[in-house]
């Protein structure tokens, strides 16, 4: 079969890519640099024949945990086929829960991971507050993205909150967090790691009175040099939760001079292609040597 690759992204309704640089355009011409033929394809579009692709690269996803059973199901599709996928299926199906953060928490590693609140089930604020201890926290769906459902409340406030709560709950699980004043003092830091090694990061600094870093909440991103320190300990999460990856980006926040990881995103990151002049070097060279 002739080389053939698909660049794996979602139908664009303007919802998560406002105001964004196009990586899949990006990715599509290294590839064809790269002498590979390529297209851009949603994940969920019904007419496309996976088979004619030899090699799958999962990029922009990013509708995914609104349609999550279908993606599940997509999932075990392509593996059937036994096409090679990067990153690999059993990483982005691990990755696609936040359920994950609870995991890396139990080995040890610093996480502001968060109780879980169980679909169907009422929670109890007395013992979130006994787990979180914190007044203020976060609210947000187990499988989620770009701030979808996700609140930042007091707990002084939880009956009046109560009831949304419980309906958002009737229809799937949500973990709550503790609120993180140094995200919004000082920022979230993300590192980005192609093929296990790091290439560049970022501080993403969310808009006065908001706690969402997201750029279509107004937040803003400054390209940055890591610490020592803080490099080191996104390594060591990367050696420890995804050593094959082609990438991978590391969310966290420093509190009292600890990185705390946030997210380990190693689904369908943004990768700040376009704001560092190192960036898109690495990823033809992370690309070539997985391709070539």
């Amino acid at each position: 079969m002739t080389s053939k690759i698909a660049i794996v992204s979602y139908f664009s309704t303007g919802a998560y890519d406002t105001n964004t640089v196009n990586e899949d355009e990006i990715l599509s011409g290294i590839l064809t640099d790269l002498g590979f033929s390529n297209d851009i394809v949603p994940w969920s579009d019904p007419q496309v024949d996976w088979s004619q692709y030899s090699t799958l690269l999962i990029k922009s996803v990013w509708d995914y945990f609104d349609y999550y059973p279908e993606f599940l199901d997509w999932l075990d599709k392509i593996k059937a086929l036994g096409i090679p996928v990067l990153n690999d299926l059993d990483t982005i199906r691990w990755n696609s829960s936040k359920s994950y953060l609870l995991e890396i928490a139990d080995k040890g590693f610093p996480v502001i991971a968060g109780m879980l609140l169980e679909k169907g089930k009422l929670p109890h604020v007395e013992s979130i507050r006994a787990q979180i201890q914190k007044e203020t926290v976060v609210i947000k769906p187990l499988v989620s993205g770009g701030a979808k459902n996700t609140f930042k409340i007091s707990l002084s406030d939880w009956d009046s909150f109560l009831p949304k709560l419980m309906s958002l709950l009737e229809e799937e699980a949500f973990l709550v967090q503790p609120f993180v004043k140094e995200v919004a003092e000082v920022g979230e830091y993300s590192l980005i790691f192609l093929n296990g090694v790091f290439s560049h990061a970022v501080l993403k600094r969310p808009a006065k009175a908001d706690f969402r870093v997201q750029h279509y909440f107004g937040g803003t991103i400054q390209v940055i040099e890591p610490e020592s320190q803080l490099l080191e300990s996104a390594k060591r999460l990367i050696r420890e939760f995804g050593p094959n990856t082609l990438y991978a980006r590391v969310d966290g926040v420093l509190v009292s001079g600890e990185f705390q990881l946030m997210e380990l995103e190693l689904i369908e990151p943004y990768l700040f292609l376009a704001l560092t002049p190192e960036a898109i070097p690495n990823y033809i060279q992370a690309l070539s040597d997985r391709l070539l």
